[in-house]
């Protein structure tokens, strides 16, 4: 027997094509639409960025270092240590005023020193160091030269010393930062003390002091 395919029957068969086809279709274009607008699809998983927490964050002693390396202060800032600013900040604002103070002087004491040991009559740029009155003459020639040479050397000293202490205020700065973060995570409880209480040293007998064995003592003792 042979089945001929009625014309009804092909219809359907076409319709339930199409519409498995515009439904498909349809998913394509609403997940495309979702990407576009920034809308994540229901299979993905939405990541949330937790806020730190402050009262557990404990800082890293490298990224300390390198910031107070590269900044004056930086890693005190980091560490949440801003009371320590003005000390850093203050130290070396003072260590620069004085090493510009004394550099200003040494050139002015240098020049005085050079103008009082030429013979050429017009550089007297000392007579801004003489008292009222005060003059230079062969009398007192000598001394002046030796007070405004031993001037020079002194604050010639001063101003390196306040280089090297601006330095010195720097290093501190930088391992102060790092020692810092480092001690962070350091346990201070109050299971830490320290005991002082006196002690009989030297003596397992009870007349050991009396027969000269043992002496008085006081004993330390640590807990942690």
């Amino acid at each position: 027997m042979t089945y001929e395919a009625t014309p009804d029957t092909i219809s359907a068969d076409s319709l339930e094509r199409m519409m498995t086809t515009a439904e498909s279709v349809s998913g394509h274009k609403a997940k495309a639409l979702k990407k576009r607008n920034g809308t994540a699809d229901d299979d993905t998983l939405t990541v949330i960025k937790t806020k730190r927490d402050w009262a557990t964050w404990t800082p890293n002693p490298q990224r300390a270092l390198w910031l107070a390396m590269v900044l004056p202060g930086a890693g005190q800032i980091y560490n949440r240590k801003y009371w320590k600013l003005p000390i850093f900040y203050g130290g070396m604002m003072g260590c620069l005023y004085a090493m510009n103070w004394n550099n200003m002087m040494y050139k002015d004491y240098s020049q005085a020193y050079l103008d009082i040991m030429d013979d050429d009559p017009t550089t007297q740029s000392y007579n801004k160091f003489l008292h009222l009155g005060k003059q230079i003459d062969s009398s007192n020639e000598e001394r002046y030269k030796k007070l405004f040479k031993s001037r020079k050397d002194r604050y010639r000293r001063w101003r390196d010393m306040s280089f090297f202490c601006l330095v010195g205020v720097y290093a501190l700065s930088v391992i102060d930062a790092y020692v810092d973060a480092e001690l962070s995570e350091f346990d201070i409880s109050k299971d830490l003390s320290l005991k002082v209480e006196p002690a009989v040293i030297g003596g397992n007998r009870p007349c050991s002091l009396l027969d000269g064995s043992a002496a008085l003592g006081l004993q330390c003792s640590l807990t942690f």
